[in-house]
């Protein structure tokens, strides 16, 4: 009974802890805590992706509408071989560990499975196309979030808040009212002639897209960014071109080149070889969770694009959209992710461009928190030790008095 009695008063003083402890962080609260320049540098810098992929959407947009050329792998092909005449190349430059033949003779084939996994990712959505709807594609392709929660939940050991799962639903909020704005808008454009496959490879794609950003977080974090893109750029090319040359023979055959195809095709492996390098820099400092909920906004900033130049239709949803979708990406990032470091398997230290290990300031002041916590811990103790020991002093003098007053 006495037991029943204590956990009842302990769960009532855990409880008014725990409340009082969240009205003093919201009596607390300071915009500063959460506008840093962290957050603006991580959204300026997630909205310029965005606006990458916005540029891949147009040219791949003219080239199918105003020229009628539909060539995904020689696209894809392009932006690889810039990749891999770049990042390979410093490569093989390097020495040591960092040298492209020691990291082809420890870890060659995975870098192949992620090569694979990166190209028929971008294939599968431009596939869709053609099998489904617009609307269809933007939904579906949402999909790469929950994934990618899993994904980092189980790979990177991510321990995601509630605050998290709310900023995810209000980002995927904002999809729904873009989709909305295209639905009253009519402009549900693409083909209807098989659904489900078309479906089928959204889906795919999106993920296929987060296991290949979930393996970018882990290598750039832990490995480096030049060994990502050399080893993507490398694999990327040889399946892109493998695949090109079996799938798109007769397409690129077909092709009146002009200086406006040629400029085209130009626009989009340059905006693709931008996204792809500057992407690990945008992952390293958030998560590729919140890379990928800031470039939801891609397909807005294409509908604000295809206003003037394609004639489309204005709808305030737009506007509507991409603010809750903006809300939600600060929601995500104003509270930090927690990692589970407690698996050793899994616990690496990051390393830098240059092959040597680096230990960010989140690193460094987790072990200044712990050495401080012990020593405050070893002073505690022993002082605790002297006081004991100053007591029992005390107690035996004590009693010495009082034996020699009774004699």
């Amino acid at each position: 009974m006495t037991t029943d009695q204590s956990e009842d008063v302990y769960k009532d003083l855990s409880s008014g802890s725990q409340s009082s402890g969240l009205m003093e962080r919201i009596r607390t609260f300071s915009p500063k805590e959460v506008f840093t320049w962290q957050l603006a540098r991580t959204l300026a810098m997630g909205q310029g992706l965005a606006g990458l992929i916005c540029g891949t959407a147009i040219s791949s947009q003219y080239l199918a509408s105003s020229f009628h050329v539909n060539t995904p792998m020689m696209q894809s092909f392009l932006h690889y071989t810039l990749l891999c005449l770049t990042y390979t190349t410093m490569l093989l430059c390097r020495t040591g560990d960092g040298n492209i033949l020691q990291i082809l003779r420890k870890r060659w084939w995975k870098y192949l499975l992620l090569g694979l996994v990166d190209v028929e990712a971008n294939y599968a959505v431009v596939k869709a196309y053609q099998y489904t709807t617009l609307t269809s594609v933007q939904l579906l392709d949402c999909f790469v979030i929950p994934v990618l929660i899993l994904l980092s939940w189980w790979v990177l050991k991510a321990r995601y808040r509630p605050v998290h799962y709310v900023a995810v639903c209000i980002c995927l909020m904002g999809v729904g009212a873009m989709v909305g704005a295209d639905l009253l808008a009519g402009r549900d454009q693409g083909s209807t002639s098989n659904i489900l496959l078309g479906d089928g490879l959204v889906l795919i794609s999106a993920s296929l897209y987060a296991v290949s950003n979930v393996c970018q977080e882990y290598t750039v974090k832990n490995l480096s960014r030049v060994e990502f893109l050399g080893m993507v750029g490398l694999f990327g090319t040889i399946i892109s071109t493998i695949q090109m040359v079996i799938l798109e023979r007769k397409e690129i055959a077909a092709i009146q080149w002009s200086w406006q195809i040629g400029l085209l095709f130009a626009a989009y492996a340059l905006c693709m070889y931008t996204l792809y390098s500057c992407m690990p820099i945008v992952v390293k400092l958030s998560s590729a969770t919140a890379v990928n909920l800031s470039l939801l906004t891609a397909d807005l900033f294409s509908l604000f694009c295809g206003v003037f130049l394609f004639q489309y239709s204005f709808s305030g949803l737009y506007l509507v959209s991409l603010v809750i979708i903006l809300i939600g990406f600060i929601t995500f990032n104003a509270v930090p992710t927690p990692t589970d470091h407690t698996d050793p398997a899994t616990a690496s230290f990051p390393v830098c461009e240059d092959g040597y290990y680096s230990y960010p300031v989140a690193y460094q002041n987790d072990i200044i928190k712990q050495e401080v916590a012990v020593r405050i811990s070893t002073e505690g103790e022993a002082e605790e030790w002297r006081n004991d020991k100053e007591k029992r002093r005390s107690g035996r003098c004590k009693e010495d008095v009082g034996l020699s007053t009774k004699m």
